[in-house]
């Protein structure tokens, strides 16, 4: 699968609802703060809030936000270890994603619930750009003693909500070497941005 393709597939893995899940230990409040800051420039680190998980599978404030963003702590329940941190202004669009998707919505149709309240103006999306940090990587992979995820993957992308290649001068055509729109025209448009750059 071309990076790009396997890059977009794992942005709509972002803000999954909390899972039914077994007995588990949880890592610390501080492990999953400091684990989950890491997606976020060294600069931007402190001020962010962190949502995680005091308890398994719901997931809520662990450290509010000083600075406008706000990050996800990785799922213990989830196969693969994914921290994400976002500007605060997208926090209604991600938070109904997880509303829906615990209340039993699957794949696309909650992009469809979302774009329609979007459209009847039940959901606000931000006026200005937006930015999006991740970090993928391997399950277990954040070690706590070092405070790194050393085989995790960067994904950088800005939302910008309606956007078109008329409208930035950005191409559509998805590129591992320069930045492109993806999801032109819907509330979801976003800037990629790929390392290789």
């Amino acid at each position: 699968m071309p990076a790009f393709r396997a890059r977009s597939a794992l942005l709509f893995a972002l803000a999954v609802g909390p899972v039914a899940v077994s007995a588990q230990v949880l890592p610390s409040t501080v492990d999953q703060i400091n684990a989950a800051i890491l997606a976020l420039p060294k600069d931007m680190r402190e001020g962010a809030g962190v949502m995680g998980y005091r308890t398994a599978g719901k997931l809520e404030m662990l450290r509010p936000s000083k600075n406008g963003m706000l990050c996800l702590a990785d799922d213990p329940s989830d196969k693969q270890f994914h921290v994400s941190c976002y500007h605060d202004s997208m926090e209604p669009f991600m938070a109904r994603g997880r509303a829906l998707r615990e209340s039993g919505v699957k794949g696309a149709q909650v992009d469809t619930v979302r774009f329609a309240e979007v459209k009847s103006g039940k959901l606000k999306m931000p006026s200005a750009p937006a930015s999006l940090y991740q970090l993928f990587g391997p399950d277990g992979d954040y070690d706590a003693a070092t405070g790194t995820a050393a085989k995790s993957k960067p994904l950088f992308v800005v939302y910008i909500p309606f956007a078109t290649e008329a409208t930035t001068g950005l191409s559509t055509k998805p590129s591992d070497s320069k930045p492109w729109l993806m999801l032109p025209g819907t509330p979801k448009a976003h800037i990629m941005f790929s390392l290789t750059m």
